[in-house]
């Protein structure tokens, strides 16, 4: 049984996917990859928005979402503590 995600992890979940997508991604896509229900998303992106991680576009095809400079910082960041807490076999996994 897998472990259930925290803050920071959905956190993550969610810019990666963001970044993937060459930076600039639909609602939708966020939705099934970062494995969310719909409720959540919207409270994440929300919170996202709010603190500069994430900007809302609105696109003649709809709602689209980009990340920021801060969200890619928070990225890279992030992949530098996951990597310094694994090689001390403190990793979650």
């Amino acid at each position: 049984m897998s472990k259930k995600r925290n803050r920071l992890e959905i956190i993550h979940d969610i810019l990666k996917v963001i970044r993937e997508r060459n930076g600039k991604i639909k609602p939708t896509h966020i939705l099934y990859k970062s494995n969310l229900s719909h409720s959540m998303m919207e409270e994440y992106l929300g919170e996202l928005i709010k603190k500069g991680f994430v900007v809302e576009l609105q696109e003649k095809s709809g709602k689209t979402y980009e990340i920021t400079g801060k969200g890619n910082n928070y990225l890279d960041k992030y992949g530098m503590i996951r990597e310094f807490t694994e090689s001390f076999g403190l990793g979650g996994d």
